[in-house]
């Protein structure tokens, strides 16, 4: 067979198993349209190839019971479930927030298992000095033990001191885990951690790469920023182990993020969500799902909280879920911080909606592209909704990674979760949401503060943008789907 002929053949089978491969797509994995056709695109247009990239960003997860849970764990949560949905129902929490937002919670409570707790404190960051001061301390005093779990660990100053806290308290004979993802972390490996395992630490990896090399999970991570001291104190929200965090990135300077220090019984709901990732990833047992509990009798706080989990492993996008909900019930106001918006039409829907009723939507992002086709296709999103009369602020003083959104000046979340596909179905996410007028203020104080390193983008602004940007735009927001 001549080289022709060998051409020929070659262009002859592509298209064929590109064919293939479209059906193996549709009628196999069953995603959501847009995406869908989103990875048909990529397919069709880059042969062969094409697929090699969707085996490793685009493979569903296994769904069904995907964290092992035994039968006995899966009862006892759906019977706690029950008693609190029957709660719920009765008028058994008689505070003014929850029966005025009942409708949300039941939704949480029924359809992510995100139980609900009356008796939290709630400290704020958004600065990491103060954030990683006050979790050393807490790690210093800590009695019996502590939970890390991080997207993101680097393998730098800020990483060995923790490192190093944690070394020290696993020596005095306390329990020490940290979780940490494959593909966030991949500039560690256990070895990092080897006197702290030396001492007794535990260390366990979230879908592990293979030679450290190759990840067929690189598409599904574990994008979750937990700690849990003692089962009295959890901290969640945006920030990650790294001197990026602290400001000191050269290229990308000041780090504006969201973090809760939380006390009361979500703390059980934070360890519960550990319990599950660590089970998982390391096949071993820390405990099992009766850390969940129904509220009990403390004097810590009197914040009303949520914690909502989300991840590929769940049918339903239940942080989607609740963001959409909390936007569909407000009356005056919505602002929200996110590095990236890149909503489905759902999301979108329920914006314009609220514009259209007349809620101020005010929506912040940084004016600092890291990732330069998401970045474009949040300026094509954002400029869509500026027509619909929202207000968008892109942050000029450094990066801007916190992920809040407050309601009416009552009900906050913040967490882990981006306004995007990514964080809605493709990565394992959690928040806390917050039914408290004084935590909602102080956020909003924040934002306010925000404003002031801010510009906005108006839309005698974007219409000016170049045809370059316009076509980066149009590019960027036909592979949002899987971005």
């Amino acid at each position: 067979m001549d080289y022709s002929s060998i051409v020929a053949l070659v262009f002859t089978i592509i298209p064929f198993i590109n064919f293939l491969l479209a059906i193996v797509l549709i009628f196999f994995e069953r995603k959501d349209i847009g995406t869908t056709w989103a990875w048909l695109m990529v397919i069709f247009f880059i042969p062969v190839l094409g697929f090699l990239i969707y085996v490793f960003f685009g493979r569903r997860l296994k769904q069904k019971n995907f964290y092992n849970m035994s039968v006995e764990e899966k009862e006892y949560l759906q019977s706690t479930v029950d008693r609190q949905i029957e709660g719920l129902d009765s008028g058994q929490f008689p505070q003014t927030l929850m029966k005025k937002y009942r409708d949300s919670i039941r939704m949480n409570v029924k359809s992510a298992n995100a139980l609900v707790t009356t008796n939290n404190e709630i400290k704020l960051f958004i600065d990491g000095h103060d954030k990683f001061y006050s979790l050393f301390e807490d790690i210093r005093n800590a009695q019996e033990e502590i939970n890390i779990e991080y997207y993101i660990i680097q393998r730098d100053s800020l990483a060995k001191k923790l490192r190093d806290e944690l070394t020290k308290k696993a020596k005095q004979g306390i329990k020490v885990r940290v979780l940490y993802d494959g593909f966030g972390s991949r500039k560690i490996s256990p070895a990092f951690f080897k006197e702290l395992i030396a001492s007794g630490g535990e260390v366990g990896v979230f879908f592990p790469s293979f030679l450290r090399l190759i990840n067929f999970r690189i598409n599904n991570r574990n994008h979750r920023k937990l700690c849990i001291v003692d089962g009295k104190i959890a901290y969640i929200g945006g920030f990650n182990i790294g001197d990026e965090y602290l400001g000191l990135h050269e290229k990308i300077g000041y780090w504006r993020d969201t973090h809760f220090r939380i006390s009361g019984g979500a703390v059980a709901h934070i360890q519960g969500r550990f319990i599950l990732d660590w089970n998982q990833a390391t096949k071993q047992v820390a405990g099992n799902l009766k850390q969940f509990s129904l509220p009990t009798e403390t004097d810590d706080g009197d914040s009303i909280v949520q914690i909502v989990a989300g991840g590929p492993s769940s049918k339903t996008q239940h942080l989607k879920n609740m963001y959409i909900k909390l936007i569909t019930s407000a009356e005056k106001e919505i602002l929200i911080q996110s590095p990236y918006f890149i909503p489905d039409s759902s999301f979108m829907d329920a914006c314009k909606i609220a514009l259209l009723s007349g809620v101020d939507v005010r929506i912040m992002i940084p004016n600092k592209p890291d990732h330069p086709f998401v970045y474009w296709a949040t300026w094509s999103y954002a400029g869509e909704l500026i027509s619909y009369g929202a207000k968008i602020l892109l942050y000029e003083k450094g990066f801007l990674h916190a992920k809040t959104m407050i309601v009416d000046q009552e009900v906050a979340t913040v967490g882990t979760t981006n306004i995007d596909n990514r964080s809605f179905e493709l990565n394992f996410e959690v928040n806390a949401t917050v039914y408290d007028e004084k935590v909602a203020a102080n956020l909003r104080k924040s934002f306010l503060e925000d404003l002031k390193v801010c510009s906005e983008l108006t839309l005698e602004r974007y219409q000016q943008r170049s045809n370059i940007i316009k076509f980066k735009e149009s590019i960027s927001r036909l592979l949002s789907p899987i971005l």
